[in-house]
């Protein structure tokens, strides 16, 4: 996969940003094409112009057809596989995925939330890409039922769909792999509401939680990120010149224009727009 053509990042608000999945797709060589069709930006017809799409989450349901960007998205996740490019789809952009290959985005039966760290573990099928159990982050009321065709890698006690693979190129995470320490403390502030839901965990949960977990986390983002965007032979040189405290130039947000190649800058904490 040649990194000479930029990642269509799909966001939900304009101040939304990719987080560390951003950061890991720089560190591979990517420039980010940040796109939100919820402000009236467009996607494009074919991805003859792009590496691979992440479509992020957001605090909308993938069942909100009224809304003409999600009835959008639906409707374009289609052309987006039809390229045979890598799709990655987190959160809302895992239950857009499931809803247009046929399945349903459901809330849990007895209204229980995943908001906090929860331990996910790997299927047989999952092994190559999730070796053993990882505790993750979650911010969601609603899970997706498993698409005909498509293969589950990892499974949680309470939502069991954490993880699948459709193809050889498309995947759907449950969890938020993106999440950086700013992200965490922002959401548990502005979304503190949430924290009181069933299965909710409390903030210094959350934090402390993130502190201990990340680590691993990040370990594994990386290389699942250069083995879906086909640069596995590069990556730990790539990554050995990424120095932690990273910081990329400006970023163009949403707001500012679409279809531009952009860095992000994450200095700023994002709103709860990825919570989905």
């Amino acid at each position: 996969m040649s990194a000479s053509l930029p990642v269509l990042i799909v966001v939900h608000q304009s101040t939304s940003n990719p987080g560390r999945v951003g950061d890991v797709l720089q560190a591979l060589g990517f420039t980010l094409d940040v796109r939100c069709p919820a402000l009236g930006q467009s996607l494009p017809a074919t991805l003859e112009g792009h590496s691979a799409v992440v479509v992020f989450g957001g605090p909308m349901s993938a069942n909100d057809d009224h809304l003409d960007f999600i009835r959008q998205e639906l409707d374009w996740i289609a052309i987006a596989l039809a390229s045979d490019k890598p799709y990655l789809g987190i959160c809302l952009g895992a239950q857009l995925l499931a809803r247009t290959l046929g399945a349903s985005v459901v809330s849990h039966p007895t209204g229980q939330r995943e908001i906090g760290y929860y331990p996910i573990v790997p299927t047989p099928a999952g092994q190559e890409i999730l070796p053993g159990p990882l505790v993750v982050y979650q911010w969601h009321r609603e899970g997706f039922n498993l698409p005909v065709g498509s293969q589950l890698l990892a499974t949680g006690s309470l939502f069991p769909h954490q993880a699948f693979r459709y193809g050889r190129r498309a995947y759907g995470l449950q969890f938020h792999p993106e999440t950086t320490a700013a992200i965490v403390n922002h959401w548990t502030t502005e979304g503190a509401d949430h924290l009181t839901s069933p299965g909710a965990q409390a903030r210094t949960h959350h934090i402390s939680q993130h502190r201990l977990y990340s680590p691993a986390v990040e370990h594994w983002l990386r290389q699942f990120l250069a083995e879906w965007i086909g640069v596995t032979g590069n990556a730990e040189v790539v990554w050995g010149q990424y120095h932690p405290l990273h910081s990329p130039g400006p970023a163009q947000s949403p707001a500012q224009g679409s279809g531009q190649s952009t860095t992000t800058d994450h200095r700023q904490p994002p709103t709860m727009t990825e919570i989905g």
